[in-house]
């Protein structure tokens, strides 16, 4: 089987980082910097993460992209080749689901892929559900999942969704 190229992208703060760091088989390559601006955190990524996975005998490639709109010049670059996209929202900010929704459409409409919306926080209450961020961004329920970033298995959930749905598009 030959690699898949999944992109894990979504808003500042979403988990883009922290899921690719809790999954990857290899050392990751990432390009944090401290931040210039208030964003919640005092490192951020600046062009991109990169790790790897074998799940289920396929071998992944994962991509991070920044989650500032001003580095969204990297996301054009970090889709090309791409097979597969995870977005990522924090379930406990829902004043981020806007720039989650454009950026899916975004991303979609340069390189339209299979793609799962991961909803992480879900261990730390009060958090929007799968099926509330689904109805939010307009998505096929089947599409969202919830996740904890920091547990490999609950980790690992989006992108098993994600092989799933890229099973059943290759089914006649």
């Amino acid at each position: 089987m030959e690699p898949l190229k999944v992109v894990v992208s979504g808003p500042v703060g979403a988990g883009k980082s922290t899921l690719i760091r809790t999954l990857s088989e290899t050392e990751i390559v990432d390009t944090d910097a401290r931040a210039s601006e208030a964003i919640g955190k005092e490192l951020t990524t600046v062009a991109m993460d990169y790790g790897t996975l074998r799940l289920d005998g396929q071998l992944l490639y994962l991509f991070g992209t920044p989650g500032q709109e001003r580095f969204d010049f990297m996301w054009d670059v970090l889709t090309e080749g791409a097979l597969g996209m995870v977005l990522l929202v924090r379930g406990d900010r829902p004043q981020d689901f806007p720039q989650a929704r454009r950026q899916l459409d975004y991303l979609l409409s340069q390189r339209p892929v299979p793609y799962v919306v991961g909803v992480t926080r879900q261990d730390q209450p009060p958090v929007w559900s799968p099926a509330e961020v689904a109805l939010y961004l307009g998505q096929p329920s089947e599409r969202v999942v919830g996740l904890n970033a920091t547990e490999p298995r609950s980790a690992a959930s989006p992108l098993v969704r994600l092989l799933e749905l890229m099973l059943e598009a290759d089914t006649p």
